[in-house]
């Protein structure tokens, strides 16, 4: 562990992987597939640097609309990942979480999710936060409505409801905000993720695409986060 790293949390947009496909003359799946290899490398990177936390923007809500056999593709890929890797993410000592809208993933998969979420549940080295299905506006309704629901119960007094009651709400209530946001592929766009989390976090865009992210480029951007005076919002 890295004791001069004072980053404890980074989430990442996984951007890049039909164009990393494209380049080569490939289909997007294959795209989407080097992207996931790239997870495991990312994962022990982050590990090794100290970072406690890591939340990965793995499917969107908005992905949905994607062609038929896109999101099949890409079901049968998540399906792959956590038989093949969860071995390893075991021996690294690594919990695992799911958040968003997981309702929406075939059962078989819903299922999958909380026994892994069960089997790590007390692994400490490295929290991987997988947003599955995930919009962070839905997250934020969500939210709304459990605490107006609260309210109406009589569980909760209306004056009483505060930043903590809000984030207790959300999908990430154990979770610290990010300290670095990271995009690939040279995007330079939250595209409805962490809308709430991000508030204060540190951006970062590379041209790179998730698939040529590599160690080196990850041990940078937290060296420059490193030396940035941060502010907080203060004069």
């Amino acid at each position: 562990m890295n004791e001069n790293n004072s980053c404890k949390h980074i989430a990442i947009i996984m951007d890049g992987n039909g164009r990393w496909a494209k380049k080569r003359g490939m289909p997007r799946t294959f795209g989407h597939k080097k992207g996931a290899e790239n997870v495991i490398n990312i994962t022990r990177a982050m590990k090794e640097s100290g970072v406690k936390y890591l939340t990965l923007y793995a499917f969107s809500t908005e992905n949905w609309k994607r062609t038929e056999d896109e999101v099949m593709a890409l079901m049968n890929l998540l399906r792959e990942y956590l038989d093949k890797e969860f071995k390893e993410i075991m021996e690294n000592d690594v919990r695992l979480l799911f958040i968003g809208e997981k309702e929406m993933l075939s059962p078989d998969i819903q299922e999958k999710i909380s026994e892994l979420e069960e089997k790590s549940k007390n692994n400490k080295s490295l929290t991987l936060c997988v947003a599955l299905s995930y919009g962070s506006r839905q997250e934020i309704l969500s939210a709304v409505k459990k605490i107006a629901r609260d309210a109406i119960n009589g569980d909760i007094k209306i004056d009483n409801i505060s930043m903590e009651t809000i984030e207790q709400s959300l999908y990430t209530k154990d979770i610290p905000d990010p300290d670095i946001l990271i995009r690939t592929s040279g995007e330079q766009r939250i595209s409805n993720y962490l809308l709430w989390q991000l508030a204060y976090t540190e951006l970062f865009f590379t041209n790179t695409l998730w698939p040529d992210f590599n160690k080196e480029e990850l041990t940078d951007i937290i060296q420059q986060f490193n030396n940035r005076e941060r502010r907080y919002g203060k004069n």
